[in-house]
């Protein structure tokens, strides 16, 4: 039976990195940093993300996912700092378009502004940044999904925690996180203490 593929994650380093890229004095940077950043912090899908509205954002920092993959909908929660940042986000939409459009991570050009952003939108501008932060992974918006789900079981160690956070129906699915970390410990102790005997 063939091994399955382990998915490619970011270090703590490259994602900051990445997020070090973007520049806030740019509105779309703005956004798109905030953007990848809640990514990371949850492991949205990046359709979940393009699909996430306001009234889904509640002020003591719940996400509701609607209707994501198998339509079923999720509760995710996000730090006060995160919050703070989609607040400051919201601020400048609505300065920017003179009102708050139905979606989080809405267009901003001019004629078109407060449509969806597109997923091949998403994806182009990811792998800008990703090279101007000198990551040389091939990466998609679903590596930071797969960070998260990472980093996530690394903290808790409960693969259950993982699972509902990505609303995965089946565990099956979400056991591939605990063979990126076998795998760490795998090279941990065969390096650990380093000496040959």
């Amino acid at each position: 039976m063939g091994k399955r593929q382990i998915p490619v994650i970011l270090t703590e380093e490259e994602q900051e990195d990445l997020l070090d890229q973007f520049n806030n004095r740019y509105v779309t940077s703005h956004r798109n940093k905030v953007m990848f950043q809640l990514m990371l912090n949850t492991g949205l899908r990046v359709s979940e993300a393009v699909s996430l509205r306001w009234e889904d954002v509640n002020l003591s920092g719940k996400v509701m996912v609607r209707e994501g993959k198998g339509a079923k909908d999720r509760t995710l929660w996000i730090d006060n700092s995160q919050l703070e940042e989609l607040g400051d986000w919201k601020d400048r939409q609505v300065e920017k378009m003179g009102k708050l459009p139905k979606w989080v991570f809405s267009t901003l050009r001019e004629g078109n502004a407060g449509k969806k952003l597109t997923l091949q939108q998403i994806w182009k501008t990811l792998k800008t940044y990703a090279e101007k932060a000198g990551i040389e992974k091939d990466i998609s918006p679903h590596t930071l999904r797969h960070t998260f789900a990472t980093d996530l079981y690394r903290e808790t160690g409960k693969i259950r925690l993982v699972q509902k956070a990505l609303g995965h129906a089946d565990l099956s699915t979400t056991m591939i996180y605990t063979h990126i970390v076998d795998e760490e410990l795998e090279g941990a102790m065969k390096s650990f203490r380093g000496v040959e005997k």
